[in-house]
């Protein structure tokens, strides 16, 4: 950081040092501002911590200063010292800083580098301009980081091998699909991502493997600031995004906007082979998807002690897509279902929070409401070749929900060691799906119904109601002493869950219906020892819950081949896991390095059944269930490293082990003479050990020009249907900023260069086959960003709940 030196004076210059170092882990912390201001608190000079944390400020002209210790997510710290009074060579020995957890002292830096910092219950990846270059969206951005996989054909996420996790944004579930929203949601934008794998009391307890939380930037200069980012990412096809982030700040208000796009066409194809009777399936489908984001904010600070904090997001989706999936039997004609839907949804969301101060230093009421609808229209039209059964239909699909969340939070310091924080939460969602078809269906109420069926009805309407409330509270007490420090508390929550899907038949109306109550306590504990600045241990347990997805509910159709059709379980019940954790942290000269162990016992765990269509035994059905209880356990090992001032480092392996269980349904004898009888029903366990590896490096190249290299490797991974194969992925990049105080940054990307992504498997179940499926991972990538606006920085103080992880000004979603 630079800032103008004043004039020369007659007086004699002095200089201040000192070391920064985590309060909590005893570490040193590098690039921390540290700001030099005279008797009228203006600034004349400064300067950053070294890697090591120390910091030497020369050149300070005499006299009474205030040196001020800033650094993004830490409270910041003033001393005043006088200058010739005290001496001229004033050493201010370790200067500890505490993360601040309430409010948003903070400017809007990007730091060069990406960086990893274990804390006791999570793993925070400070987000840096190297990292940005991956891509576009936080979807890009997330295979780069430890123990995170994203399927670049479905956009389901995952953590440690397990897809029950929750994405989050600045703390808040979003009502946009995971999938549509980490394509939503610029990489510029992105300040931190925090990988929450035992969350404490405090959050809400669900996510199997735990929470992925993407904070965002937010800009609180006095004046009109503002930035620019426009993308465009091509293989063989285009697509373009673009943002703009503005905020005007004066005296007690702060009004920020932000509008966000992401256009164009993507492509993936496949096929699948059967081995046991040589018949192939060719997939080829297309999306052409359009994403608009709105965001309007106020912060209101009435005084020192109160603020009221607005935003509402406007999310708009449109996306057409297409396919065809065809069939090749031995001395059969060629058989195709090709299909076409349209799919738009409106997201809508509305925040607001109410800060509150006490006299008491530390001690804080904050209350938050936050209120979201979804709706969305789906048209999806199929049409058939050479295929019997089904003929030509559309299926029509409106889908609507509305969540109320509000949370209301009590801190209390009780000393300077000592953190009492009680809550209370009220969830609310309620989901209506409709569904139509011009479709037939096979009669299931005849007596006898041959293979393929002969008497067919109107495919049956059905209306899918979906409701769960959530009332719960939270209490968590912490304390430190001496190189020891820990946290306890646990959440108590009672659940009411309803559901019911009529179908309209064609003489009769079928309900089903069906209700879960039930009340379960979440405890959570940490322990963190620090014996020196060098090393840091922690331990974590918690209990968590996966309460089933909508769609692993859902009883109509969620997608459908001519071989195979997924439908949910409406009688799902949630599966409970327990979770340990151990971390180590060592400190070295030029970086960190960071392993831990993990282990879980799930019960009730919710897992695929593969069953066979008694309609049609050539076709399976893909549902849920519930099975026995399972066990997990890994190991975790990241680092940053500096090796020289132009070349930085970021590497992680992960290892983990893992039993599944799940039900499939297996033909005795061929499928050309079997019938129902010959169907056999067996339980899977699949016992399965998969690692991961990835590197991250940056060269300096010139202070203005940096290039990046990253490579990931995902080792063979065994499902319950399928063996997936090993990937291996290489991508390289460049940055280059230009214009006054580096304003504008040219960026460019070139993903998967060796052309080697592609998700290849072979199975068993629920027959012998084998296939692969690629996607346009082989593509360029060129951005352009520009800042405008400044002035003189200015602290908002405003609700952040969750660790810094409740908050609303700025940023999208």
């Amino acid at each position: 950081m630079a800032y103008a030196q004043p004039p020369k004076m007659d007086l004699k210059d002095g200089s201040v040092s000192g070391r920064v170092i985590d309060a909590t882990l005893n570490q040193p912390l590098p690039y921390v501002n540290v700001v030099i201001k005279d008797a009228s608190e203006t600034t004349i000079t400064g300067g950053i911590t070294n890697d090591d944390g120390t910091f030497k400020i020369e050149n300070i002209p005499e006299g009474k200063i205030t040196v001020s210790i800033q650094y993004i997510g830490y409270k910041t710290i003033s001393k005043t010292v006088n200058l010739g009074a005290d001496g001229y060579k004033i050493d201010l020995g370790d200067i500890r800083l505490e993360e601040d957890v309430a409010s948003l002292d903070e400017v809007t830096v990007v730091a060069e580098v990406t960086t990893i910092q274990q804390k006791v219950d999570r793993k925070v990846i400070n987000i840096g301009k190297d990292l940005t270059t991956s891509g576009p969206t936080a979807s890009d951005i997330m295979n780069n980081l430890p123990s995170v996989n994203v399927d670049q054909q479905t956009g389901n996420i995952s953590l440690r091998g397990n897809q029950n996790v929750r994405v989050m944004v600045d703390g808040k579930l979003s009502n946009v699909p995971v999938a549509q929203l980490l394509k939503q949601i610029p990489s510029a934008s992105i300040k931190q991502i925090e990988l929450i794998t035992n969350p404490s009391a405090k959050y809400n307890p669900e996510g199997m493997s735990g929470i992925i939380n993407i904070i965002l930037h937010k800009n609180t200069t006095i004046g009109f600031n503002g930035n620019i980012n426009l993308g465009l990412t091509k293989e063989i096809n285009a697509r373009f995004n673009s943002s703009i982030d503005m905020n005007y700040r004066n005296g007690k208000f702060n009004l920020y906007g932000n509008y966000g796009n992401n256009i164009g066409n993507s492509a993936n194809y496949g096929n699948i082979t059967r081995l046991d009777d040589n018949s192939v399936q060719l997939f080829d489908f297309a999306n052409n998807n359009k994403s608009h984001l709105y965001k309007v904010g106020l912060d209101f600070y009435m005084n020192d002690n109160n603020t009221f904090s607005f935003f509402t997001n406007q999310n708009l989706y449109d996306g057409l897509g297409s396919g065809t999936t065809g069939i090749l039997y031995v001395d059969q004609p060629f058989q195709e279902q090709t299909f076409n839907n349209d799919t738009e949804n409106i997201v809508s969301q509305y925040n607001g929070v109410y800060n509150h101060k006490f006299k008491k230093e530390g001690e804080k009421l904050d209350l938050e409401v936050d209120y979201s609808v979804f709706a969305q229209d789906e048209i999806a039209n199929f049409r058939f070749q050479n295929i019997v059964f089904p003929p030509n239909y559309t299926d029509f699909v409106d889908t609507d929900r509305d969540q109320t969340v509000v949370n209301l939070d009590y801190t209390n310091p009780l000393s300077d060691k000592a953190k009492l924080e009680v809550g209370a939460e009220a969830r609310l969602f309620e989901t209506n799906i409709d569904y139509r078809s011009t479709g037939l269906s096979v009669n299931e109420n005849q007596d006898d119904v041959p293979n393929n069926g002969d008497e067919f009805i109107p495919t049956p309407s059905t209306d899918f109601t979906y409701k769960r409330d959530i009332y719960s509270v939270y209490v968590t007490y912490g304390k430190t002493f001496e190189k020891w420090s820990y946290q306890v508390g646990a959440r108590a929550e009672s659940v009411k869950e309803e559901a019911s899907a009529i179908r309209e038949l064609e003489n009769s109306v079928e309900n089903t219906p069906f209700e879960n109550d039930y009340i379960q306590v979440y405890p959570s504990a940490f322990l963190t020892y620090s014996p020196g600045e060098k090393n840091s241990y922690q331990m974590s347990f918690s209990r968590r819950v996966d309460r089933p997805g909508l769609q692993q509910v859902n009883p109509i159709r969620e997608w459908s081949t001519p071989l195979i059709s997924s439908f949910g379980n409406t009688n799902l019940q949630p599966q409970f896991t327990n979770s340990i954790e151990l971390n180590y942290t060592r400190k070295l000269e030029k970086g960190s390095i960071t392993g831990g162990v993990f282990f879980r016992l799930v019960e009730d765990e919710i897992n695929r059944a593969v069953f066979i269509d008694r309609l049609d035994i050539n076709k399976n059905i893909l549902t849920y269930d519930n099975f026995e209880n399972t066990t997990a356990f890994g190991i975790e090992i990241s680092s940053n490293y500096r090796p020289t001032k132009w070349w930085s480092l970021n590497g992680s392996f992960d290892l983990f082990a893992r039993q599944q269980k799940g039900i499939a349904e297996v033909l005795t004898t061929p499928t050309d003479i079997a019938t129902a009888d010959d169907i056999l029903r067996t339980t899977i366990e699949v016992d399965n050990i998969v690692y991961n590896f990835r590197l991250f490096n940056n060269f300096k190249v010139t202070k203005k020009l940096n290039l990046s290299l990253f490579s990931m490797y995902r080792g063979e991974e065994k499902g319950l249907q399928f063996t997936r194969k090993p990937m291996f992925m290489v991508n390289t990049g460049l940055r280059y900023s230009f214009l006054q105080d580096d304003r504008a940054t040219f960026s460019f990307n070139y993903s998967d260069i060796f052309n080697t992504m592609k998700f290849e498997f072979e199975g068993e179940r629920p027959t012998p086959q084998v296939g692969q499926f690629n996607w346009e991972s082989n593509t360029w990538n060129i951005g352009l960003s520009y800042r405008f606006g400044g002035g003189k920085y200015r602290a908002l103080k405003r609700k952040n709940r969750d660790d810094n992880e409740k908050s609303g000004s700025g940023g999208f979603i």
